[in-house]
């Protein structure tokens, strides 16, 4: 309220205000911190889990499970705060770009070599980088730690630390799809970002990691921002199955199509783009022509004549 003496203005506020205030910005960086000593916590247990391997060089499909967990259970956590947080605990649409990329960012520096991602497990399988066995433990290991991931975020939820996860345990069965479109708009929409980011990121692999690790981060933010209004972009069929499978409103074979099957047409079209052929099912290249580097002196083909 504002009062005017004598041709100057006084204004007071009253204290209820300042104390409602005071009681919802603690309430607000309550929150986040929560929500970052669980990020912490997650990132913590899969480190000791990639350690294991080290020990025991069998073991080293947990390297994929451990980073399939972390994605997946710190996602989870941001996607919350997507849903909830914004109206239970005053957190904007900038905060959670801006934890997505660090997520992602972090991801790729702790989990160095491994991708949680079933679709570059299998095209590692198509370039003749890994054998059917290896491949097929990758990627069961990647949708267990998923799975991991979702009963860990969920008995977090219970707890109940902050308003937010008290709204959001009390909806965790009846949660939100991720995908808001019809399955062929989905689909077309997962292939068409999967077929962009692989297509990236085969250009980038050979690049050093401080530029490669940060490019990959900014791409998949990118990716999931503009296509929040649709399927999210996931590109990540284990990081779909734990997001998204378990809510309502789609059957498991129209969340399959949408997420596994498109992302694994997108992976194989930008490899056959960005190779010209399949090494696992085409020895020939079918798109570009091969020519030699080195050409042949016309001296020498004169002399090879005369012979």
């Amino acid at each position: 309220m504002c009062h005017v003496f004598k041709q100057k203005p006084r204004c007071w506020i009253s204290p209820s205000f300042l104390l409602f205030n005071r009681g919802r910005l603690s309430s607000d960086m309550s929150g986040l911190n929560a929500s970052i000593g669980y990020f912490l916590s997650v990132a913590t247990s899969a480190g000791l889990v990639r350690a294991l391997p080290q020990k025991w060089p069998r073991f080293g499909f947990l390297s994929e499970l451990a980073a399939s967990f972390m994605l997946v259970a710190c996602w989870l956590e941001v996607q919350t705060i997507v849903e909830v947080g914004q109206w239970a605990g005053g957190l904007g649409q900038d905060v959670t770009v801006t934890m997505l990329f660090v997520l992602l960012l972090t991801h790729g520096v702790l989990c160095p070599g491994t991708s949680g991602n079933p679709s570059l497990a299998v095209e590692r399988f198509l370039q003749l980088e890994a054998g059917a066995l290896p491949t097929a433990l990758a990627v069961a290991a990647q949708f267990a730690g998923a799975h991991l991931a979702l009963l860990a975020a969920r008995y977090y939820w219970s707890l109940e630390l902050t308003d937010m996860h008290m709204i959001k345990n009390l909806m965790s069965r009846e949660c939100s799809t991720s995908l808001l479109v019809p399955v062929v708009q989905g689909f077309s929409t997962e292939c068409a970002c999967a077929l962009g980011f692989h297509l990236i990121r085969l250009n980038l692999r050979r690049r050093s990691a401080l530029i490669r690790v940060p490019l990959i981060a900014v791409l998949l933010t990118f990716f999931s921002h503009i296509a929040r209004s649709y399927t999210s972009a996931f590109m990540n069929p284990s990081l779909a199955y734990g997001l998204t499978f378990h809510c309502p409103g789609f059957t498991f074979k129209e969340y399959a199509a949408v997420y596994w099957l498109s992302s694994l047409t997108g992976m194989t079209l930008a490899l056959l783009l960005y190779m010209g052929h399949i090494p696992r099912l085409f020895a020939k290249n079918l798109l570009y022509c091969q020519k030699t580097r080195f050409r042949v002196p016309k001296g020498d083909k004169s002399e090879k004549k005369k012979k």
